[in-house]
């Protein structure tokens, strides 16, 4: 299974390097909104809410436009996908993004572009050997 991570070892000091490295590589442009990966506090701790590829968003669509991989990576199909927004809301993390302009919402593919990004090396892609995790 492949997922983005986050590396409790080390702290977050909210550049938002990651939010503007993944909204310019699916939108073009620099808008942390259109991010799937963003920056919250709690409890006064600043971390990086990101995808864990748990499916909520797949078992909520009802067009069947968001499938599982080979790697264990959850996919819109964006010729299925009928842009009604409930992945979206499904989201436990809040990280699907759907954008006006847009015939689909974007999530993470955990290509990795945000772990580039960041200069703490807070994110990373880790993988596993077992798939089937995520979907349970």
């Amino acid at each position: 299974m492949k997922k983005l991570a986050v590396n409790n070892e080390i702290v977050c000091m909210s550049c938002s390097a990651c939010e503007v490295a993944c909204s310019e590589a699916f939108y073009k442009t620099v808008d942390p909104r259109l991010s799937c990966v963003q920056i919250a506090e709690k409890n006064g701790t600043v971390r990086p809410k990101v995808c864990i590829q748990c499916g909520k968003c797949a078992r909520t669509c009802e067009s069947e436009a968001i499938t599982q991989n080979a790697k264990g990576v959850y996919m819109i199909n964006k010729s299925k996908c009928v842009n009604c927004g409930k992945c979206v809301e499904a989201c436990p993390f809040g990280v699907l993004v759907k954008s006006p302009e847009r015939e689909a919402p974007s999530k993470c593919i955990a290509c990795g572009i945000c772990a580039k990004a960041c200069p703490m090396s807070l994110l990373y892609i880790k993988e596993t050997e077992d798939v089937t995790a995520a979907a349970a």
